[in-house]
This record gives structure tokens, C-alpha cells and sequence, in this order.
């Protein structure tokens, strides 16, 4: 498995073709980015003293700002459409190909069911389009994980 999202998109020139090269079925986690892409986490204290994310760099109080402006991308297309954003964050993930099936961490049955929604939402081209350009003006700040865990990375 392999991480795949809108802020997190290595695999697209990896992994992702080797799996296409051989027929094989691509299986992303954290499409959500780690909750960050449903624009319920507005700042780096909303999180539990306990939460993991606390200590992942695009987490971090110098890279969350920076990376706001992804959900700030996202949130009023998925207005204009309808949708939350982690609908449309899921939405895009599916248009990436037919081969790809996310499995997106959920805690509660309404989550749960806003996600399953999205499998069935065809996201128009000129959506596709506009979500495409935010995403490559959008510079993502901070590796995945912490550096001594990014060592381990696709090893």
C-alpha cells in the first residue's frame, strides 16, 4: 500500500505505473491526508495532546498555514458541487483511474457513509481541470512523516 492523495502524489510517477504496468489494483491509504483535506482540522491545537499528527512535519505550526491553502483550493469547488471536501478529495482520487480503490479512515457511521458517497460522484471535467491546476500552484510544506520515519519510506 501506498499513500495517495491531493497532497500526496509521488506515486503517480512510481509505484502507481508499475502497478498499471502489471494489471495490478493500486490500494491508497490516507486519501484524506490524514483528515487534513476535510478542512475540519483549522489549526494545529485542534488536535488531541495525544494525537500522532502533532509531530508530522505538514502538521507542524511553520508548514499548516502553508498548506491551508490546499483546503482553501478544495473547499469552495466542492461547494459549488455539493459536496464536502473529503467527498471531492475521494471524488478526484476515483477519477485517477479505475484501478485505484482508497480506503479512507473513518471513526463514525455518518463519516463513514459521506465517504462511500463519493464512489458514486463523476466529478466534471472542467472540475477535474480547476482541482488539477490549485493542486500544482499549491506547494505542500513538510515530508509525510517525521524524518527518522520517511527513512523507512518505500523500502
Amino acid at each position: 500500500q501506498s499513500e495517495y492523495s491531493l497532497w500526496t502524489r509521488e506515486v503517480e510517477s512510481d509505484s502507481l505505473l508499475a502497478c498499471r504496468e502489471l494489471g495490478i489494483g493500486f490500494v491508497p491509504y490516507s486519501p484524506l491526508g490524514r483528515g487534513f483535506l476535510t478542512g475540519a482540522i483549522a489549526r494545529p491545537d485542534d488536535l488531541a495532546e495525544n494525537d500522532w499528527r502533532r509531530v508530522n512535519p505538514r502538521f507542524s505550526a511553520e508548514n499548516f498555514d502553508a498548506n491551508w491553502a490546499l483546503v482553501d483550493a478544495v473547499r469552495p469547488i466542492a461547494q459549488r458541487l455539493s459536496m464536502t471536501p473529503a467527498q471531492l478529495a475521494l471524488a478526484w482520487l476515483l477519477a485517477q483511474g479505475a484501478d485505484i480503490v482508497p480506503i479512507p479512515g473513518t471513526r463514525s457511521v455518518g463519516r463513514l457513509e459521506e465517504n462511500a458517497a463519493a464512489a458514486s460522484i463523476e466529478l466534471p471535467a472542467e472540475a477535474l481541470c480547476e482541482l488539477n491546476a490549485a493542486i500544482e500552484a499549491i506547494s505542500i510544506q513538510g515530508t509525510r512523516y517525521p524524518a527518522i520515519a520517511m527513512s523507512t519510506v518505500n523500502r
